[in-house]
């Protein structure tokens, strides 16, 4: 499945226009973003440590995920840009809301949820560096082929679990695909690097709480 396939919508214009005037924010958020996708991966490290294909394979994504992080921060330096601590967006913990319970239900969904973040990560990738200038558009670009092999990775991982536990993947796909497109094309109070369409209040600030 592509990445085209597994989105079920594309970021909304309104919300491209809201990048471009909080690039502040939407480069703060998205290191803090790039910390989380590398806790992430340590999670499930550790949550399905007697699966050593799988620990490794996360192992390595982990390690890529700290090195975008790295390279956010310096051009965060390099900008002159304060870093301060932000909020976190509704857009994660919505999305895994539906997530099971138990085991091997569990799992499965879990890789899904990777799957359809790094994908929403990758096509905002793409649109920022198509619309933004210097090295912020550089730096997004750069990371665009990396978030669309982690996609892939997470959806392999999905797969192959829902192939030993008998599941059936597609119900589950159109589940967490609705819920995402929602969560993007929805109004959303909170400008973060995952957030749905503006609501009509002005981007939140740098230091802003919901």
């Amino acid at each position: 499945m592509t990445l085209s396939s597994l989105l079920r919508a594309e970021t909304p214009d309104a919300w491209v226009e809201a990048a471009r005037r909080s690039r502040e924010v939407l480069l703060i958020d998205h290191a803090n973003c790039e910390k989380k996708a590398a806790s992430t991966a340590l999670a499930l490290m550790f949550a399905y440590a007697e699966d050593t294909g799988l620990t490794l394979r996360l192992s390595r994504l982990a390690r890529e995920e700290l090195r975008h992080y790295e390279q956010v921060v310096r051009l965060i330096e390099r900008l002159g840009i304060k870093l301060e601590r932000l909020s976190p967006g509704r857009y994660a913990e919505q999305l895994r809301r539906p997530v099971a319970r138990a085991e091997p239900e569990r799992g499965v969904d879990l890789m899904l949820c990777g799957a359809f973040i790094e994908a929403r990560s990758c096509e905002r990738f793409a649109r920022l560096s198509r619309s933004l200038e210097g090295p912020v558009a550089a730096l997004f670009a750069g990371l665009e082929a990396a978030e669309a092999r982690h996609q892939e990775l997470y959806l392999e991982l999905a797969h192959r679990a829902a192939e030993a536990a008998g599941l059936d993947l597609a119900p589950r796909i159109e589940r967490f695909g609705q819920l995402e497109a929602e969560l993007i094309m929805s109004p959303d109070p909170l400008f973060r690097f995952h957030s749905g369409a503006p609501a009509e209040a002005p981007p939140a600030r740098v230091g802003a709480h919901s």
